[in-house]
Parts: structure tokens; sequence; C-alpha cells
């Protein structure tokens, strides 16, 4: 029996069930809570950071990532400030490069990195080694041995093979590293499964429920080299809800009593990871740091209070909270094209290599013309990208006037978190440039790829 579908003409109508919001009442209008604070339309156009959108994509082209630097280090200000009694380490995955790395550590956070190429960028920006987490569920030797030497603050352990590599290789090295526990908790963190890492059938961590988690602590225990300081727990990203980091606090506390009950000992330090999510469309409606500190320290107290503890210093890792907001992703419009009952669909410059997630987790974005203003109708839109994919999708549906035309620029909030870290080079297209933007001025601080550098690495090119 034949299991093929045919094409019809709405095969590719993937329309949600409840079909997209209407239009806002002004198609121009840039919601604060989802545009970088220094955002604001000048004689009609979009200008970040006290310049012109038009310049920016003259002088660095487009595709084009920019950062409002003001409102990154703001954003790091505010969460150092909320967790004065506890530490802040940004989570490098959400975007690194040595100048933002720079900026991290001015404003007081410290840096976790899950890789060896994070944990480079992060020596090669001069960030104090002390203050630097080492994750990853499947750290290679090489990258063990780079934190070693190096020296890294805290390495975070997710597996039993990890914990007799990491012995082996400190006790070869005569160092002793603090080391962190990473711990499942069985938590539904209320997002999408691939950004939901709490629950138990996945990759990272100890479970807690399986005996895991307090198993990993024995054998810890067991190697002088190594020094046990804490446990780690991450339930997901883009969170809105902070009943998930209640759960993880309670299981993490009976986990921590257990280890005390069996050792003797009080570990001092518990991670709670980071997850905070933010406005990507309005409607969204993010926590601001004060009140994520001031809940979490409640949750934890009243755990430790419950279970007589000694309170335990407290860390969290935001990564997309700190540089999310802040960052806008600018195209030029190449093609419009009407499909007659259905949507427009508007083509630019870049997509799925500059911004993946959409296609791989449905992401939602807002996006307005930014090159000018219109008083034209709206009409719905999917703004797609340039690859040879139907996937290819920057924003699913959207509302863009009908006047709408080929050069235009388009711009996409909230952009600054994933979209340049997981950027690529399908169609070997070249990953666009970042430029930090500040009271006026502009400067490269990710260049541009070029079709030399796409070449470079072809063992036969001759480049």
């Amino acid at each position: 029996m034949s299991r093929v579908h045919p094409a019809g003409p709405r095969h590719a109508d993937v329309l949600p069930e409840d079909h997209p919001m209407p239009p806002a009442q002004d198609l121009n209008a840039l919601e604060p809570s989802v545009w970088p604070r220094g955002a604001k339309r000048e004689e009609g156009v979009l200008n970040v950071g006290g310049i012109d959108v038009r310049d920016l994509a003259a002088e660095y082209g487009t595709p084009l990532y920019v950062y409002d630097e003001d409102d990154v280090r703001a954003r790091a200000r505010e969460y150092a400030a909320a967790f004065h009694d506890g530490d802040v380490h940004y989570a490098g995955k959400a975007f690194l490069c040595t100048a933002v790395a720079k900026w991290l550590n001015e404003e007081g956070l410290g840096l976790d990195v899950c890789s060896g190429g994070e944990l480079a960028v992060a020596l090669a920006a001069g960030f104090p080694v002390e203050k630097i987490t080492l994750h990853g569920n499947n750290k290679a030797p090489w990258e063990l041995e780079r934190a070693l030497e190096a020296g890294v603050g805290r390495i975070v352990l997710d597996s039993f093979e990890e914990i007799a590599r990491l012995g082996f290789l400190a006790r070869e090295r005569g160092v002793r590293p603090k080391v962190m526990i990473r711990v499942t908790t069985g938590v539904e963190a209320h997002t999408h499964e691939f950004i939901a890492t709490a629950h138990d059938d996945q990759k990272f961590g100890f479970s807690r429920s399986s005996g895991a988690a307090l198993e990993a602590v024995r054998r810890v225990l067991q190697l002088d080299q190594l020094e046990l300081v804490g446990l780690h727990s991450h339930i997901g990203s883009q969170i809105f809800e902070t009943d998930g980091f209640e759960v993880a606090a309670h299981r993490l506390a009976e986990l921590l009593v257990a280890i005390r009950d069996e050792h003797g000992i009080e570990l001092p330090e518990l991670d709670l990871g980071g997850g905070y999510g933010i406005a990507y469309v309005p409607g969204d409606e993010p926590h601001d740091p004060k009140a994520i500190a001031d809940g979490l320290w409640a949750i934890v107290a009243r755990e430790c209070k419950a279970y007589e503890l000694s309170m335990p210093r407290l860390t969290v890792e935001p990564g997309r909270a700190i540089t999310g907001p802040g960052g806008v992703t600018l195209y030029e419009v190449g093609t419009v094209k009407d499909v007659e009952g259905l949507r427009t669909y508007v083509s630019v410059n870049g997509g799925m290599s500059d911004n993946l997630r959409t296609a791989l987790y449905g992401a939602e974005y807002t996006c307005v013309l930014a090159s000018r203003t219109s008083d034209a109708s709206p009409m719905l839109s999917r703004l797609v990208g340039k690859h040879c994919e139907s996937g290819d999708i920057v924003v699913r549906d959207l509302w863009l006037p009908e006047d709408l035309a080929p050069g235009d620029l388009v711009a996409v909030a909230a952009t600054g978190a994933y979209c340049r870290s997981m950027a690529s080079n399908y169609n070997y297209v070249p990953k666009p440039a970042v430029v930090a933007v500040k009271d006026g001025t502009s400067r490269i601080i990710v260049r541009r790829e070029t079709d030399d550098d796409l070449l470079r690495l072809d063992a036969e090119a001759g480049v």
C-alpha cells in the first residue's frame, strides 16, 4: 500500500492550528520588550546604538549581526547586581567572541564554556581562568588537559568515564581541580523537547532518581586528586515559569542531605544553571533578574531550612538573557513572491545558515521593515532564506507592508543568542559579520567570512 502523500496546492501550508495572530495596528512600531534598549526609529529608519541601519548595511554588508553593546553590558550588570551574594557565569554557547568575553569580565560576570574551542576564545580574551567553568557531556581528553593546564575554576562532571578520565589526568599533572556533579532532576521545564535538559531520558548528567548521581559523588570522593565542591543542575532553555526551578531545588536538597548522611559533608556550592527566557515576540513576559534572584534565593533558603542544611553559594548561568535581546540581524530583501490565497514569501540574503533556530525547533521572531516606514496594508508573509531547503524559514508567520520590495532592509529582533553561534556554511554561504554599536559608533568584532575562508580548508583548492 502506497504511503506517498500527494503534494496538493496546500501541501506546504503548515500554519499553526490557531493561525497567525492578526497584524499589529502599526507595522512600523518597535515593541520595547523585544528590541534592544537603544533601538528606535529616526525619520522612519531603524536606528540601533545611535546608527542608521542603512549606514551599517552600506559599510558592512548584509546579512549582518548587530549588537547593542550598552544593552549587553547593562543586562550583565543587572544580573551581577541581582546575584551579588552568589556568582553569575555567562553561558558562552549563546554567543562568544573575544570582545563579548571582555565586556562580560568588565561587568563582573564569570564564564561557562563547553568545548576546547570556547575555552580558547576565553583564554585569548584574557578572561580570568578562576572564573571559568567547563561543561560538556563528552569532553575529550585534550579538552580536559587544556582546562587543567589553564587552571579553570570548575569542571562539571557528566559521566562515570569522565570522573575516571579527569582523575587520571589530574594525578598525572599533580593538580587538584574543583569539580561539580551534573544532576538530572527529572523536571519538566515547559519548553521545547530539544532544549529541555533535566528529564532522565537524555544525554546530560547523572540521574538523581536512579541513584547514579549519588554513585558519582561516591566515586569522586574516592579520588583525592578531585575536589568536589557542589552540584549542578540545568533544566532547559527559554523558560518563563519558576516552578521547574523549585522542584529542581527540592530534589537537589534531598540529594545534599543524602550526601551529608552518607559522607558527613555538606557541599558548599549549588549551580542551578540558566535558561531564563527572553521576549522574542510581543506578549512574551520574561522575569527581570532581581525577580529571578529573589525567587531562587527564597526557594533554596526554604529547602535548606527544611533539611537543616547550610545555605550553599548559589551560581546561575544566564546566556540568552544577557546577549539575546541586544542582537538584531539585518537582511536585504531579494524577492517577493505572492502565493495566491496563502501568503507572500519574502526571500532574504541569509536564512538557516545564520539563524537555525526556526528550522531546528520552530522558534518565533519579530521582524520589521527597517530601512523606511510604510503606510501600506499588511500582508501575511513568511520570511525565508536562500538555501536549498523548503524548511529554510527565518520567521514563519508575520505581517509586512504590501509595498515591500527587493532592496528593502528588514530587521529581525532578539537574534543575539544561538544565531551566530549555531551558524553554518550550508550551500557554501559565508558566515555574516558581527558588528558592535555604541554611542553612534560601530566596529567589527567578528569579520565576515570570504570565499577564501571557505576554500582555505579545502586541501586541493590551492588557496
